[in-house]
């Protein structure tokens, strides 16, 4: 019970660090510029104010309480998966990161209206931090999650690793007889 106990402590640390380090970026951000300015930090990379209505990149514009509710069910699912296997080595990490994540862009939408969005690569739509620790978040879940699917007895990939054999087939009737030498025994 200690280890499940220390797993949340930790997950809601890591979430809370996120937040905290999400919303003093963003007031930073809104501080020193006003919505829509831009300033280029370095070649390909801008600091903007912009205000995003919805999801990643922009999809799902002016949702509002459809992204909110969309959201809620995420985190809801994802503290599902985490009561059912808070045990598991680092699995605290990926969940405060999507928590902290999450619950910082809710932050913005329910003070802002919208989320802020400030760090604008080229090619690339405008992006937070917020957005980043969900990112790194959902990739070390698909990490742990495959990684219980090896430990549940899968012993790869579903696919073979480049360079490696394909899994060998049986071969159709009649054709091990064709490869045989002529006069071998059968």
């Amino acid at each position: 019970m200690r280890a499940r106990a220390q797993a949340f402590a930790r997950a809601g640390l890591i979430a809370c660090v996120v937040i905290v380090l999400d919303q003093v970026t963003k007031a930073l951000v809104t501080g020193s510029l006003r919505r829509g300015d831009r300033v280029e930090l370095l070649p390909g990379l801008d600091l903007i104010n912009v205000g995003n209505t919805g999801v990643a990149f922009g999809a799902l514009a002016g949702g509002g309480r459809w992204i909110v509710a969309l959201t809620a069910a995420a985190l809801v699912l994802l503290l599902a998966y985490f009561v059912r296997h808070a045990e598991r080595r680092l699995a605290w990490l990926p969940v405060g990161l999507v928590i902290g994540g999450a619950l910082g862009n809710l932050t913005d939408r329910a003070r802002e209206g919208a989320v802020i969005d400030f760090i604008d690569p080229v090619a690339w739509p405008a992006f937070n931090l917020a957005d980043s620790a969900i990112v790194v978040g959902v990739l070390g879940l698909l990490i742990a999650i495959e990684r219980q699917a090896g430990a549940a007895g899968r012993t790869g990939p579903a696919w073979p690793a480049p360079g490696a054999r394909a899994p060998a087939w049986p071969e159709p009737r009649g054709l091990a007889e064709a490869r045989r030498e002529p006069g071998a025994p059968r």
